[in-house]
C-alpha cells in the first residue's frame, strides 16, 4: 500500500482549534461518525481516543477510515483525508496528548475519565483533498 505524504495546509488545519469527523466502519457493517478533536504531525492524522470505545475496537478490526476537519470560523474551508489507520501510540505519550488537545481546544487539561487508558491512532493518507485552505 503506497501512502502520500499529509498535504501542510490539512496538517495546519489538523493543528488548529478544528474540530473533524471521524467515519469508520462497525461490526455491523454500519458506517459511525464521530465529532472529534484532531491533530497531526508531518505524516499522519492523530487521533486520541480511549482504548475502550467502539472507535478503537473497531478501528482495530478495520483500519479504512475518513476524517473530515473544518475551519471553526469557516465550514466552507475544509478538508478530507481517506486513510489507514497504521499505528498507535499508548502509556503516558497518548496521556500527555490527550491533555494537550484539551489546553488547545477547552484552556484546561483533560478532565473525563478515563477507563482502561488513551491511545493516539496514527491515520497514514491513502487519499486527500481540500477546498479553501
Amino acid at each position: 500500500m503506497t501512502f502520500q505524504k499529509l498535504d501542510p495546509a490539512i496538517r495546519d488545519l489538523a493543528k488548529g482549534v478544528n474540530f473533524g469527523t471521524l467515519s469508520f466502519m462497525l461490526p455491523s457493517g454500519r458506517i459511525a461518525s464521530h465529532v472529534m478533536w484532531v491533530d497531526a504531525n508531518d505524516d499522519h492524522i492523530l487521533i486520541n481516543t480511549d482504548l475502550g470505545r467502539i472507535k478503537y475496537d473497531s478501528i482495530k478490526a478495520n483500519p479504512a477510515v475518513t476524517v473530515a476537519i473544518w475551519k471553526a470560523d469557516n465550514a466552507y474551508a475544509y478538508a478530507e483525508v481517506r486513510g489507514r489507520c497504521v499505528a498507535e501510540v499508548a502509556g503516558q505519550e497518548a496521556r500527555d496528548h490527550i491533555d494537550a488537545c484539551a489546553v488547545r481546544y477547552t484552556g484546561s487539561p483533560y478532565s473525563f475519565p478515563i477507563d482502561k487508558g488513551r491511545v493516539i491512532l496514527k491515520i497514514a493518507v491513502e487519499k486527500q483533498r481540500s477546498l479553501n485552505l
